[in-house]
């Protein structure tokens, strides 16, 4: 007997057919499954390219990790100079490959130790800096010829008086400025919108310091980094993720045009413009983002300035796993947090990155949760095998999607930017800071309702806390600072401290250079405080728009 013929079979009906998108931290949707339809549109040699050739997206480098992983950049700074140089000589010894420097609430804002505004600040968040004296100590038998030092010295008004004493410190060592490698933030955003004090300077004085700094490495310090643009700091602050890098980019933009005003060539510096972006949650839009910061970046470099050099098209960038993201509730919950956020920058191609440790939501990172945070990037580089392969999500259809949807939402806001006059106008008017207050209370409400998850705090808690994290005690730093002020301004020569000032004043009120300024002018011991007193003297200083 002949068999029957089969039956045709119905279509299958898929499972996932009926489901509802979801959205990302940003609001990018994300689909339930992904196919070639979603990379259709994709040309892979002009969108993607290959690593280290135009556009950059699968790497700023052709070998990428195959050839060099990333940098391991542990935060540090408490206390007094000699406590934090301690803590970097542990870090070194135990093997981080870079310093990654960050300095108190009074030395930020431009402040003495001893100021009565300042007091009770003294060594908390960083190390205290008042004179070149501090900085000298601070770096005390480190071999910074060899070594890579970022400077988190945030703000424009502090950056300028640190980086000059970090070179004067230097040029004492018989040291060649060019022969130094590092970072400094030097971020205008970072004292106009972001950490905001009394007394800020105005927002294009803020702006002008920054590019002085920049000038005064391209023509100097040819190795050295002279801005990151601080992405992270937004974010901590509330910004979404594209809010983050449409800042960064208006940002660099911005400040590009200025230094092209001022006769540099683009080649001149921008292969020293570098980014420092935050590691957030939503494991896979933070590797969207690295994708497209760097598509945009060199595409948007290509059409305005025309580099000569293929090192100006490059986005070069520094990682931070996010602070804000880490809880005081359950708080060795934050190691697994951040070694995720770590995996992120490395499979978005970060060029280094620092993670942090697990108790920094209740006080500065103790020695063994510093030690933690290192392991955790050394078990990450050696023992998971992610670095065997150059972009190893590259051709993704979820993450060439998700990176295409990001670079259009980064593209929508940066040009609501340029429409709105740029950058500085957009700090000038307040329209930024409602931007970044928007989105942080969105957030926040997120976190209030459940909509965002967050273990141990919305979901998941703990009536009494399992483990007891040892609490860092920041050593006694204002009668350090009292005692080493007081002794080097009974020792200093009055008429050299007044010369020095004068060369300040003289400066600012011709326009010139104050990097070149104030690196002459550090050796005098001037303070933190007499140079930061000239600086408001003359340009003034500003308070943010209210809204």
């Amino acid at each position: 007997m002949a068999p029957s013929p089969p039956t045709q079979a119905p279509p299958p009906t898929e499972a996932w057919a009926g489901l509802e998108p979801l959205f990302t931290s940003s609001g990018l949707e994300v689909r339930p499954l992904y196919g070639p339809a979603d990379a259709a549109g994709l040309d892979w040699e002009r969108d993607l390219g290959r690593p280290g050739q135009f556009p950059y997206v699968r790497g700023v480098y052709p070998s990428m990790y195959r050839g060099r992983t990333w940098t391991q950049r542990q935060l540090a700074g408490f206390g007094h100079a000699q406590a934090t140089n301690q803590r970097y000589r542990f870090l070194l010894e135990a093997g981080a490959e870079a310093i990654n420097g960050i300095f108190d609430f009074p030395t930020l804002r431009g402040l003495d130790s001893t100021d009565p505004l300042a007091q009770a600040d003294a060594g908390r968040g960083g190390v205290a800096i008042d004179t070149l004296a501090d900085m000298v100590q601070l770096f005390e038998g480190i071999p910074i010829e060899r070594i890579s030092v970022s400077l988190v010295s945030c703000n424009p008004t502090c950056n300028i008086v640190v980086q000059s004493m970090y070179f004067a410190a230097a040029k004492q060592r018989g040291l060649d400025l060019n022969d130094l490698a590092g970072t400094n933030q030097n971020d205008f955003l970072m004292e106009t919108a972001i950490t905001t004090a009394p007394q800020v300077l105005k927002p294009r004085a803020s702006f002008k310091l920054c590019c002085d700094a920049i000038a005064f490495c391209a023509r100097n310090a040819r190795r050295w980094n002279p801005v990151s643009f601080a992405g992270y700091n937004y974010r901590e602050a509330g910004c979404t993720a594209v809010q983050e890098v449409a800042f960064v980019l208006a940002n660099a933009l911005a400040c590009s045009q200025e230094l092209l005003r001022r006769g540099l060539a683009f080649d001149d510096f921008a292969p020293r413009l570098s980014f420092f972006l935050s590691a957030h949650n939503d494991f896979f839009e933070e590797i969207a983002k690295y994708r497209a910061a760097r598509r945009i970046w060199a595409r948007l470099t290509r059409e305005r300035f025309h580099p000569a050099d293929p090192r100006s098209e490059r986005f070069r960038f520094h990682v931070q796993t996010a602070g804000a993201a880490l809880t005081a509730q359950q708080p060795l919950n934050n190691i697994t947090r951040a070694a995720y956020h770590a995996l992120a920058a490395v499979l978005g191609g970060a060029q280094s990155v620092h993670v942090d440790g697990y108790d920094e939501a209740l006080c500065i990172p103790t020695e063994l949760a510093s030690l933690t945070a290192l392991r955790s990037q050394q078990i990450l580089q050696l023992e998971t095998g992610v670095t065997r392969s150059i972009d190893p999500l590259g051709g993704s259809f979820f993450v060439e999607s998700l990176t295409n949807q990001m670079e259009a939402a980064i593209l929508a806001k940066l040009q609501e930017i340029e429409e709105r006059g740029g950058i500085l106008r957009a700090v000038e008017e307040g329209w930024l800071h409602q931007e970044i207050a928007d989105a942080a209370y969105q957030h926040q409400q997120g976190l209030e309702s459940g909509a965002i998850p967050m273990v141990g705090v919305n979901c998941f808690r703990m009536d009494e806390e399992p483990h007891q994290i040892e609490i860092f005690a920041v050593p006694e730093t204002l009668s350090v600072q009292r005692a080493k002020l007081e002794r080097i301004l009974a020792q200093r020569d009055p008429a050299g401290v007044e010369r020095a000032l004068q060369a300040v004043r003289r400066c600012c009120q011709e326009d010139g250079n104050l990097m070149e300024t104030l690196l002459e002018a550090v050796p005098a011991m001037l303070t933190q405080g007499e140079i930061t007193g000239v600086l408001q003297e003359h340009y003034g200083t500003w308070t943010p728009p209210l809204f």
